[in-house]
């Protein structure tokens, strides 16, 4: 046997490192849960932090130990209180073990075969999902690799289907114009998708927002008439549930009896705030998303998951059986019934993660209930965020948060300057402070300081230290 490779996949040696490893990350894991003082986000440089790993690289002698202590410094403390930076779930520990098991395993699942076991899980997991937010029995779809691949699927499948030939087998046709009707803050992945779809910037429709940065839902008439008189033929509405900038929920139920009586494919975005419907207290957000034609939700946002796990859910299943349409023969049945079992011709991807083992493995543990809680109690720190803005001189929030992402601004008496520069500077200031981890926007042309409120064990004390440290920031 060749030593290294005996080396390498010597089982006790996985013990052994495996045992510290674990113990390293509980340490690290009580030292967040214990709020300990530590920079949430190490300041760096990117060419220095280039430099380092290249140094590194080459120098003689490695500890793994030291490595994955080195690494762990050099990153984002998710599971740290003061982290409310960016959409980036804390994952439930058990959750990482699991994504352990699923590493050594290695199960692809392009086709049944490849992953058996992952493959049943898959679909047991989108029919539990499914069934969460109303959709009925029919609904199917398939999990992939985050929110862009999900609402790039999701569009695709709607192009297949509204299209009104068979553009997958055909290619594009000369005169066609198709189009997506978008809000004007609709996540970049949506005209990305239509770009990769070869329409170019006319195949986005933008329908104006309103105040609070929601889709206007008296506008859509307008738009989609404008649309058919610059010769495009829409053929999906794209709702937000909710916005990446600012959190805000589109009218979802008034958007799908918009779709219905226009024959349009309802596509909702729901990578960030979906699973609210699973919970009691703000499910209201959400209401008619079981209406729509496909949904994405990302299990990594607010459902407690390492990245990356998005589903992908179609009212009517047989559209994800359509959006892929090739054939791949030595994969790939050729009947004419297309099995739910081999996922290659599902996905963008043909080898896959295990995707859904972690997200069982949960719903197993815990219950339906850790995500529920899990997102009311996130959701409620935007509220009690929102009063303390209110109730502090000075602070300026964007808009009436929906969820746990929200934006403000401090103002302070006096300030005659540009406070967008202000915002901007104070923004860097944190970053150089580094014990609080938050993120910057723009919202209507204004700057604004935007925090997403990730980890349930952040407290109102927290938050109001965060208050205290912009002013003192700012003065």
């Amino acid at each position: 046997m060749n030593p290294l490779l005996n080396h390498a996949f010597d089982p006790e040696e996985f013990r052994r490192e495996g045992h510290q490893l674990v113990d390293l990350l509980t340490s690290y894991l009580h030292d967040c849960r214990d709020a300990k003082t530590m920079p949430v986000l190490p300041p760096s440089l990117p060419d220095d932090m280039l430099d380092f790993w290249t140094r590194d690289l080459k120098n003689s002698g490695f500890n793994l130990q030291e490595f994955y202590q080195t690494l762990i410094s050099q990153s984002n403390h998710i599971h740290h209180p003061h982290y409310v930076g960016h959409q980036v779930v804390p994952p439930a520990p058990l959750a990482a073990l699991t994504e352990l098991l699923e590493a050594l395993l290695n199960n692809g699942m392009a086709i049944y075969e490849m992953g058996p076991a992952a493959t049943a899980i898959e679909r047991v997991v989108l029919r539990w999902l499914a069934e969460k937010i109303g959709m009925n029995d029919q609904a199917d779809g398939v999990l992939t690799s985050g929110g862009s691949a999900g609402n790039l699927t999701s569009l695709l499948a709607a192009r297949q289907a509204m299209s009104g030939y068979n553009v997958w087998d055909d290619g594009a046709a000369d005169d066609s114009k198709l189009a997506f009707m978008v809000s004007e803050e609709a996540h970049y992945s949506v005209a990305r998708a239509a770009r990769i779809m070869g329409w170019g910037e006319k195949g986005i429709v933008k329908v104006p927002v309103n105040s609070r940065m929601q889709l206007d839902a008296s506008k859509l008439e307008e738009t989609l008439t404008n649309a058919k008189d610059r010769g495009l033929k829409v053929i999906a509405l794209v709702g937000n549930a909710c916005s990446t900038s600012t959190g805000t929920y589109d009218p979802i139920d008034e958007m799908a009896d918009f779709a219905e009586a226009n024959g349009l494919w309802f596509h909702v975005d729901g990578a960030h705030g979906g699973a609210a419907a699973m919970t009691e207290k703000y499910r209201h957000l959400t209401k008619g998303i079981e209406r729509a034609d496909s949904v994405v939700i990302d299990f990594h946002k607010m459902m407690l998951t390492p990245a990356l796990t998005t589903a992908v859910l179609f009212r009517n299943g047989q559209h994800s059986y359509e959006t892929f349409a090739q054939k791949a023969e030595y994969l790939l049945s050729s009947e004419a019934k297309k099995p739910w079992y081999d996922g290659a011709g599902r996905t963008l991807e043909c080898t896959k993660k295990m995707l859904g083992v972690k997200v069982y493995a949960m719903i197993k543990l815990y219950g339906d209930k850790l995500f529920s809680d899990y997102i009311t109690t996130t959701y409620d720190l935007g509220q009690t965020f929102a009063g303390l803005l209110k109730n502090e001189k000075g602070f300026e929030p964007a808009v009436q948060p929906d969820g746990n992402i929200v934006c403000f601004r401090y103002h302070p008496d006096g300030f005659t300057g540009d406070i967008n520069k202000l915002t901007a500077a104070l923004r860097k200031k944190l970053m150089d402070d580094a014990s609080f981890y938050v993120v910057q926007t723009n919202v209507a042309g204004q700057t604004f300081l935007r925090v997403t409120f990730m980890n349930p064990f952040t407290t109102e004390q927290d938050l109001s230290a965060l208050l205290n440290l912009v002013k003192k920031l700012a003065s």
